[in-house]
């Protein structure tokens, strides 16, 4: 296909999702299904386009006044990968499978506008009634803040110190361009441009072996500042499919008690196979199975609970970018009700002088300080372990990370401008 045959594709995808509002992931597959003449270099490249759309929808709309799928796309043309009018002009010209040429309003909204007097909401790419959320956390830097999550993420791979090393997992994978993370002692970045296609990291050697998995340095620097110790009680009470587990029985070097669970036993389904391939042999995972509290045997004696709690999922925008605005305000009343919950329970669990690690993939204060105040207040033999002494000693790095990311009285938060990562939240709680 021709990059002007891939940018007529990319309109047709997002008057597709727009239309029958389906999600882009779901559009991208189905059109692959149906185009097979497209090569995955095309799809590549075309999924580019779409996401970075979606990414800027808000700015874009702004810059070319029309909120257009063909407006949006010329707009992120200009706004996300740098292309003047002309440029643009000369992909548009009306040839076969190529859109139609650009008007002379098309042309004076490229070469003109700006956003220079757009709302913050507008200029950093997020739904207007998160801006009073945004401002409360990151103030007047919310649309720099906001920019950077709409920004592409790269592959981040975390080395199963069970298994190999980091410098011998690089040499390994030397070939995908991978470099050692900025903060992570154990983590791998490959970064990803703007046609790049899937690297294939699961038909890799050293994914097969079980000496990588794919996980954001982010949620590896939160499974470390868990401090999880060989010979621990370690239970992971929002488990999934397992990718902070296995951070935790890599910490604990398969030493100790570590036991799995989660509410939704479909969302658990991948972990054993994870677990086998890994080489973790100390993991208990605990499937619920109909009412029954599938850890009823367990009061008091946890040494780490740690609760990678349900929430809203602001801090993964960078590769979930239309997820923001499908996102409504009912489910931020649900997402703190379900954390509640689950630090109450967690809070059953640990023994005295043991520790609640409370994560979030979100930046908004509700999810976060908020949830964990209100917590305290209710749970009062509990404290808040100060941020400074969490990264203490953990690693070489930890005192510039902790300098990195932007601290509270409850815990820090990591961002994509401030540390180069997803959005996560981290607090350690003590009991006792």
């Amino acid at each position: 296909m021709t990059p002007a045959a891939r940018l007529s594709a990319a309109i047709e995808l997002i008057e597709t999702i727009d239309d029958q509002r389906v999600p882009a992931a779901k559009a991208l597959k189905e059109w692959g299904t149906a185009h097979r003449f497209a090569g995955s270099g095309d799809r590549a490249a075309i999924s580019g386009l779409v996401w970075d759309v979606l990414r800027r929808r808000a700015s874009i709309a702004w810059i070319m006044e029309s909120d257009t799928a063909r407006a949006r796309l010329l707009g992120m043309l200009k706004l996300e990968r740098g292309l003047d009018a002309d440029a643009i002009a000369a992909l548009c010209d009306g040839s076969r499978f190529a859109p139609a040429p650009i008007t002379e309003a098309e042309r004076s909204a490229l070469t003109s506008n700006s956003l220079a007097k757009a709302p913050a909401h507008v200029a950093g790419d997020y739904p207007e009634w998160l801006d009073p959320y945004f401002a409360e956390v990151f103030a007047d830097d919310r649309v720099a803040e906001a920019t950077a999550m709409a920004s592409r993420a790269p592959l981040d791979l975390r080395v199963n110190t069970l298994k190999a090393k980091p410098e011998k997992v690089l040499a390994s994978i030397a070939h995908l361009g991978a470099t050692p993370t900025r903060w992570s002692p154990i983590g791998l970045r490959i970064e990803l441009g703007a046609d790049a296609r899937n690297p294939g990291i699961h038909a890799e050697e050293a994914f097969i072996k079980g000496q990588i998995e794919v996980q954001d340095e982010g949620s590896q620097l939160a499974a470390l500042l868990s401090a999880a110790k060989p010979g621990e009680q370690v239970i992971d009470l929002c488990a999934g499919a397992g990718g902070k587990t296995l951070a935790l029985a890599a910490q604990m070097q398969g030493k100790g008690r570590l036991i799995a669970t989660d509410h939704d036993k479909r969302q658990l389904a991948p972990i054993h196979e994870r677990l086998s391939r890994a080489g973790i042999h100390n993991c208990d995972v605990r499937t619920p199975k109909g009412e029954g509290d599938a850890l009823s045997d367990i009061r008091s004696s946890a040494d780490l609970v740690m609760i990678d709690a349900p929430c809203t999922g602001t801090g993964t925008w960078r590769r979930n970018p239309d997820a923001k605005w499908r996102m409504r305000p009912g489910a931020l009343e649900i997402r703190l009700k379900d954390q509640a919950e689950v630090l109450d329970r967690a809070a059953a669990l640990v023994k005295p002088g043991g520790r609640i690690a409370y994560i979030t993939c979100s930046v908004l204060v509700p999810e976060n300080g908020g949830q964990i105040r209100a917590f305290v207040a209710r749970h009062p033999d509990f404290s808040v372990i100060p941020p400074s002494e969490t990264v203490t000693a953990l690693w070489d790095k930890a005192d510039d990370f902790a300098a990195a990311t932007l601290q509270s009285a409850e815990g820090l938060l990591m961002t994509p401008r401030r540390t180069g990562t997803d959005g996560f939240f981290v607090s350690v709680l003590r009991k006792g």
